[in-house]
């Protein structure tokens, strides 16, 4: 028995180290450090449109057999002792110190469709409401209610829409992103399709003149907020196509031996428009990098698109970080899922990879998360996650909070709805370790 005093003391020492449930026979873990939000202003989602394999990619398994790997047996080691990654990614390989490996990403849909709205809104569908997606979600945030001011819209996709899903959810339209198209390895690029061949300024300029005199019902209600707003829209989007914004598009302005350290492919050149587009200012930016549902002749399609973005990707991470950028830009690459460990021999697949869900990978750079690290362990195959499993809600949780977002604070909004930005996170919780 103890008496009062020693009864006080005994629980203030419990207490103070997060012990007194477990002093009274309950279970009770220690506090955890508070999650300090980050100061990080640019994100680029370079997202791999059909979901790329984790064995190819951050998770090689070298010991699972050609039934799994094929001849791709011989990982590589990169620039962080005890890291290795896929033979075919030597670029990577040596700046591995840059980026974090989360090989446990997991969630619950092999549907193209769903797995997309999983991955980029950190929700299920359902429920009546279409959410925003984490661009939506800061471009909102950290550009519209934040003041931005520019002609670049701050959400720029290049080149051509994600589909699948409503980017902006309930938020409308007005949050959705600028799609460029064209191909930024053309010269010029300049918001490609916006502008003919041929068509200088002066004569642009004349056209913008005539525009104005034809509009009848603008001149005749000029204090409508419509005609404002419609006035508004083509004024930007006038800028875009020949003012100042334009030489933002205009890779020209790079040097030959830049464009070439980056490649001078689609993926290799949106990389370094996606540089140019941060130092500018823009909050969101995504790479919709297309043709990675690799259900038939995988390793082919490896052979021919492998070495353009591990060659992009490293020189953005490499040029980020040299120009002290890197720290306030984070960059995650990743699809809506994985691809199947065990490769599918059989007709009518020929050496494919399904749909994969239940563990795959995702990188994770700069903004303030920890490079030269792995998060997660999965088992021998790469079939199941074994330690770590990171959700949708996680990472982007995580995301929004070195944006210096609160994710559990109020998704502002018109409408009213009163729903946090992010759901909470997995019983695993946010990426704690990466900050």
């Amino acid at each position: 028995m103890l008496d009062r005093r020693n009864f006080l003391k005994t629980a203030a020492s419990f207490t103070a180290a997060g012990l007194v449930s477990r002093a009274f026979g309950e279970e009770a873990e220690a506090p955890k450090p508070a999650f300090k939000a980050g100061k990080a202003r640019h994100v680029i989602q370079i997202w791999m449109w059909g979901g790329p394999s984790s064995l190819e990619t951050f998770d090689p398994k070298p010991g699972a057999g050609p039934a799994y790997c094929g001849s791709l047996d011989h990982p590589l080691q990169t620039n962080v002792p005890g890291i290795e990654i896929s033979q075919t990614l030597p670029n990577l390989a040596q700046c591995a110190d840059l980026y974090a490996c989360i090989r446990t990403m997991t969630h619950e849909t092999n549907h193209h469709e769903i797995a997309a709205y999983r991955m980029q809104t950190g929700r299920m569908p359902g429920g009546g409401l279409v959410y925003p997606n984490l661009g939506a979600g800061i471009s909102k945030i950290c550009g519209v209610d934040a003041g931005y001011d520019s002609p670049i819209p701050p959400y720029v996709v290049l080149t051509t829409g994600q589909g699948r899903f409503s980017e902006s959810g309930f938020l409308g339209p007005k949050y959705k992103p600028f799609i460029t198209g064209g191909d930024p390895s053309k010269t010029p690029f300049l918001v490609s399709g916006y502008v003919l061949p041929g068509v200088d300024g002066e004569h642009q300029a004349r056209r913008q003149e005539n525009l104005a005199k034809l509009d009848a019902w603008g001149n005749q209600f000029p204090e409508n907020g419509l005609v404002d707003d419609l006035e508004a829209a083509r004024k930007n989007a006038y800028q875009l196509i020949t003012g100042t914004a334009a030489e933002t598009f205009n890779l020209g302005n790079e040097t030959e031996e830049m464009r070439n350290a980056y490649g001078m492919n689609w993926f290799g050149q949106s990389c370094l428009m996606a540089r140019r587009l941060v130092e500018k200012g823009v909050p969101y930016i995504t790479i919709n990098y297309k043709g990675w549902d690799t259900h038939k002749r995988h390793f082919e399609v490896l052979n021919r698109r492998q070495s353009e973005w591990d060659q992009g990707l490293a020189t953005l991470l490499k040029d980020l970080r040299d120009r002290g950028l890197l720290d306030e830009t984070i960059i995650w690459w990743g699809g809506e899922f994985g691809r199947t460990p065990k490769i599918q021999t059989e007709s009518p697949w020929f050496g494919g990879r399904g749909h994969f869900c239940h563990c795959f990978s995702v990188m994770l750079a700069g903004g303030g998360f920890k490079g030269g690290t792995v998060v997660g362990k999965s088992n021998e195959t790469g079939e199941k996650v074994a330690e770590r499993p990171v959700y949708p809600q996680d990472l982007l949780g995580s995301i929004y909070w070195q944006m210096g977002i609160d994710p559990t604070g109020k998704m502002p909004n018109d409408k009213g709805f009163d729903i946090p930005i992010q759901d909470p996170p997995s019983e695993a919780g946010w990426l704690r370790e990466l900050v």
